[in-house]
């Protein structure tokens, strides 16, 4: 049994499926050559993920109409949140990429991580069947889920704070370990929320999922993102089109 197939606990009869799932796109890009990647496998899992996803929500939340519950399903399959379950396991260590994409930080890429994820999945229900696929993911969403249960489906400061930078620029908030104090069953974490190179703030809580939502709720209430619109805007103002220039000599 590999270390990876120890770690999500389960053995795959056919290996080559795992080989395949762990396999980034960049090797074949890399060699020039014609080689096997994750994207089929990724293109079933998303599949095999939405379903199961939905399936429990359904049955968990009888009364919440058609549109909680797919806010609710956004939040558990979305790119950050699968992030989330595939460092869980440790799973970008285990990836098969090229040089280039390694050296660029491939192997903590929020979408490399997603997709892998996502192809992991699809190794395992072809590899066995629904009901192991089922337990696997249920096993992955687990924190998750219990979050959601506890919290309004429209309390969602990671998801706003995302919504609200996308729609200044296509890039996502980055969240940052700052710090890991105390004892293995009784940790603090410190993180920071960055976007654009800038730090919006920082957040703290006992899991690194909880210091990331309070630092999402910080930035929400610092906007510090707006400051530097704000600077931009006085910039232009002090210096309209044309000012500042030299005026050429006057002769005669």
């Amino acid at each position: 049994m590999s270390p990876l197939e120890e770690r999500i606990g389960y053995k795959f009869r056919n290996p080559l499926l795992l080989a395949e799932a762990l396999t980034h796109p960049s090797v074949a890009h890399e060699t020039q050559r014609k080689h096997f990647d994750n994207q089929r496998l990724e293109f079933l899992g998303d599949a095999v993920l939405q379903l199961v996803i939905t399936e429990k929500l359904y049955g968990h939340f009888e009364e919440k109409p058609e549109g909680d519950l797919t806010k609710l399903r956004s939040r558990l399959v979305s790119r950050d949140t699968l992030k989330e379950y595939a460092a869980a396991i440790d799973l970008g260590k285990y990836l098969m990429m090229g040089r280039g994409e390694e050296a660029s930080g491939g192997r903590e890429r929020i979408s490399t991580l997603a997709d892998a994820f996502e192809a992991l999945v699809g190794a395992i229900y072809l590899d066995s069947d629904l009901k192991t696929a089922r337990k696997f993911i249920l096993d992955q969403a687990r924190d998750e889920l219990a979050d959601i249960a506890e919290e309004p489906v429209d309390i969602n400061p990671k998801g706003d704070l995302q919504e609200l930078l996308q729609a200044i620029s296509p890039l996502s908030p980055v969240y940052e370990t700052v710090s890991e104090r105390g004892p293995e069953h009784d940790k603090t974490f410190v993180v920071r929320a960055v976007w654009e190179g800038k730090e919006l703030s920082r957040g703290t809580g006992k899991s690194k999922k909880q210091a990331e939502t309070a630092a999402a709720e910080e930035a929400l209430r610092l906007k510090r993102w707006e400051s530097g619109a704000e600077q931009a805007t006085d910039s232009k103002k002090k210096n309209p089109k044309g000012a500042g220039r030299s005026r050429p000599a006057q002769t005669g």
